[in-house]
């Protein structure tokens, strides 16, 4: 079997499990051997079952539990639709997604941090200007985090200001 047949396999597998994690391990084999066409398709398999999980959590009123591997990996892909929607200039849907993630998440520092970005779209600031000034991209890429999660000085300054417009 070739190489491209069998990670499909995999994939297909991973999809029938709805095991967001393991289509998260096959990520490196699909850019090595999909054309962008596919990609989207494997991106967009991963955010449905997302999704998916997401209506479940919400609809069985629990939290989702960082330190388990489907909730972190349905975390994961959840940040990157609304880091997606916050770089396409969709501040309001991207403020939205933050929202929900900051009350999905049993990880405190998650939720603050998923606070911040809520608190960025909400004044309208451009996700360029957001990496900029108030994301520490170094420092989170130190803390090994697959979300933004060390900010600069400026950024409680702009989520108080976030939350005064909240409170109007």
């Amino acid at each position: 079997m070739n190489k491209e047949k069998e990670l499909k396999d995999k994939i297909l597998e991973a999809h029938k499990n709805s095991d967001i994690a393991s289509l998260y391990l096959l990520e490196k084999d699909a850019y090595e051997s999909f054309d962008e066409a596919t990609l989207q398709g494997f991106y967009a398999n991963i955010l449905d079952l997302a999704l998916e999980r997401l209506t479940n959590t919400l609809e069985q009123h629990r939290t989702m539990d960082m330190n388990e591997i489907q909730d972190f990996a349905t975390l994961r892909a959840l940040y990157e639709y609304a880091i997606e929607h916050y770089s396409a200039g969709k501040e309001s849907d991207a403020a939205a997604l933050f929202e929900v993630l900051a009350g999905l998440s049993n990880d405190e520092k998650f939720s603050q941090a998923m606070q911040l970005h809520q608190g960025a779209t909400l004044e309208k600031l451009p996700f360029d200007d957001f990496l900029d000034k108030i994301a520490d991209i170094q420092e989170t890429q130190n803390a090994g985090t697959f979300y933004i999660s060390c900010f600069t000085k400026e950024a409680q300054e702009l989520l108080d200001n976030a939350n005064m417009h909240k409170g109007k």
